[in-house]
């Protein structure tokens, strides 16, 4: 998929990232291990694509219209309600994005910045009437009962989510590797990229490995292994793994494998790739590059594996760069910031 010469704004700037070829952990393994770089859409990360196919798929079912007065609302980690808001701002609408209040001090402060009428609230678990998700689906319920024309974006359960990784970022690394690709790994927030990658990977040749990498305190990894949700233990990542319920876009995803990462494991090639490489990285891109390595280890020499570099690291600057932060929770600190 060759980029346009010139995108048409946000809407034509998404998608046809490279892929980066990472020295470390490809000279450790014996393998290529490739990262594509979603954290240069316009947005900064991978939820740029997410958000783009469900207000496409809005716009086709008329439930959106270019130009007419129109809200998008989301519950969020973070990511996606930022892909949303500039996409909607870029076709006149407006968007009411519902984050944990726990989320980064960056990621809010953008989307304040970005005009999204941010609502934050207290983190709950899913069964509860307060959880950002929702109370994002009652705001959107509300103002529907009011007259209003808006969507509920609905990341976890719409499946336009997943549609737009099948369509765009599984053909994109296809072509990129030249059809030299022998596992995918990537975590799951709401399992729209893994879910979309491993369907269009999967079409091309079945024998292609999909491995869901998940953090400490979700139940994702427990699923794949024996198909019962059960979290263990914690993590500092924001956005991925889920403790409870397996999202609808991941019911029926082509998954071989999985792996859990640890966050010290994670926070140390964080620090390597920034420091080595010249590569800025958040915290679950860090944790998908630990289980690509993980992966090639297992497959041994000459394999080509390819993961997802989610977002940059300026997004976590107040936690994962911060040695008070860090310091707290046990967990290793930047050598330059020691």
């Amino acid at each position: 998929m060759a980029a346009a010469a010139v995108a048409e704004g946000f809407w034509g700037a998404v998608g046809n990232t490279p892929l980066i070829r990472l020295a470390g952990p490809s000279a450790a393994t014996g393998c290529e291990i490739l990262g594509k770089a979603e954290f240069m859409n316009p947005g900064g990360s991978v939820k740029d694509r997410a958000a783009l196919g469900i207000l496409q798929d809005a716009v086709m079912r008329g439930q959106l219209v270019p130009g007419e007065p129109g809200t998008v609302v989301e519950g969020t980690a973070g990511n996606t309600g930022i892909g949303l808001a500039l996409a909607a701002n870029a076709r006149g609408w407006r968007s009411v994005i519902v984050v944990p209040e726990t989320q980064s001090r960056e990621k809010l402060d953008f989307l304040r910045m970005i005009g999204a009428d941010l609502r934050l609230v207290a983190p709950k678990p899913l069964s509860d009437p307060g959880h950002y998700v929702n109370a994002s689906r009652r705001i959107a319920e509300e103002m529907a009962a009011a007259g209003e024309r808006v969507i509920w974006a609905n990341q976890f359960g719409n499946l336009a989510n997943r549609q737009a990784h099948r369509d765009t970022t599984g053909p994109e690394i296809w072509e990129q590797t030249g059809g030299r690709i022998d596992a995918f790994t990537c975590s799951c927030g709401t399992g729209g990229t893994l879910a979309g990658v491993g369907l269009a990977l999967k079409a091309q040749n079945p024998a292609v490995r999909i491995v869901l990498a998940d953090p400490a305190g979700s139940g994702l990894y427990s699923w794949v292994k024996t198909g019962e949700m059960k979290a263990e233990g914690s993590s500092i990542t924001e956005g991925i793994g889920q403790s409870s319920k397996v999202p609808g876009n991941l019911e029926g995803a082509p998954i071989d494998d999985a792996v859990r990462i640890e966050d010290p494991e994670a926070l140390e090639l964080c620090f390597e790739l920034l420091l080595k490489e010249g590569l800025s990285i958040g915290g679950s891109a860090a944790l998908n590059v630990a289980a690509a390595i993980r992966v090639a280890k297992a497959m041994g020499p000459g394999h080509v594996i390819v993961t997802i570099l989610c977002d940059g690291g300026a997004r976590y600057q107040s936690k994962l760069f911060n040695p008070s932060f860090l310091r707290e929770r046990g967990l290793p600190v930047p050598v330059w910031l020691a």
